[in-house]
């Protein structure tokens, strides 16, 4: 059972519509953007710790090497 719109009220709800589609994209795209955010971070975090990681043991390694060489 379809119901018909007088002309003003069609127009009203396919301007509706295109509104709702927009603020839908929108807000996808604010989603989307939000995981790139996390996942940067996420690998921003996992590099800054194998630099640190990296750099104790290169410290350790200097360290080991210094105490052999005066033994």
């Amino acid at each position: 059972m379809t119901q018909t719109y007088s002309r003003p009220r069609q127009r009203a709800e396919i301007a509706f519509g295109e509104v709702q589609k927009q603020f839908f994209a929108k807000d996808r795209a604010v989603e989307e953007l939000d995981s790139i955010v996390l996942a940067r971070e996420a690998k921003t975090l996992r590099l800054r710790e194998a630099r640190l990681a990296k750099e104790a043991q290169d410290r350790a390694s200097a360290t080991g090497a210094l105490v052999a060489k005066h033994a």
